[in-house]
């Protein structure tokens, strides 16, 4: 199909989601209900960035940043594609979020979404690798990762440079088969793990910093 036929087409099937009893996912061209006021909505329109909140992996991290994120915490999200994952974060009560991603049509789309839900102001989107980059000026209380689990494991020791003693790290995309290889890899480079998320063959690691290495 041709590009912009298709970036059209899906949209017939992408429908509200309900991530859980007070989270849910709109599409931005959906009516908001009179029922959604009572959870907190993200309105979304992913275009031809990942992340609409319908697969696995993505939705493990919303479950799980439901329960990480505290008023005032400062994220850092990699990969961020739509965006989905920032906003959740700054509406979930983070103060500020960087969201990075390397391609420049999710950089386009995030900020877009972004500015649809309202969160641009506590919200910074740049076009850039997290893996290239040297020490942050100011680390984060928590950093999410929805990529694959080959550049997961990558990552990993260099996430030391941008995330706080005793911070949070969320990281998924990682198929089931991998999950033992990605722990081993945190172990080796001073993290907990602290909970391990798992929904049909896709896992999200939620582990903490609790060393340098």
């Amino acid at each position: 199909m041709r590009e912009e036929d298709w970036s059209e087409a899906w949209k017939t099937y992408y429908k509200p989601i309900d991530v859980s009893n007070t989270l849910r996912i709109v599409p931005s061209w959906e009516p908001v209900s009179a029922t959604d006021h009572e959870k907190t909505i993200i309105e979304l329109d992913p275009g031809m960035a990942f992340g609409t909140g319908t697969h696995e992996t993505t939705l493990l991290c919303l479950q799980a940043l439901e329960t990480l994120i505290q008023p005032g915490d400062r994220v850092i999200d990699v990969g961020t594609g739509s965006g989905i994952l920032s906003i959740a974060a700054v509406k979930l009560g983070a103060r500020h979020v960087q969201a990075f991603d390397l391609d420049p049509v999710a950089v386009k789309v995030a900020k877009e979404n972004i500015e649809r839900n309202q969160t641009a102001e506590s919200t910074e989107v740049t076009e850039r690798d997290l893996l290239a980059e040297t020490a942050s000026t100011e680390k984060a209380d928590v950093v999410v990762a929805n990529l694959l689990s080959d550049i997961v494991i990558r990552m990993v020791p260099s996430v030391q440079n941008h995330l706080k003693q005793n911070g949070h790290l969320l990281v998924s995309g990682i198929i089931s088969s991998k999950k033992a290889e990605v722990i081993h890899v945190l172990s080796l480079h001073g993290f907990t793990v602290i909970d391990v998320h798992e929904m049909k063959d896709w896992v999200a690691i939620h582990a903490q910093r609790m060393s340098e290495v």
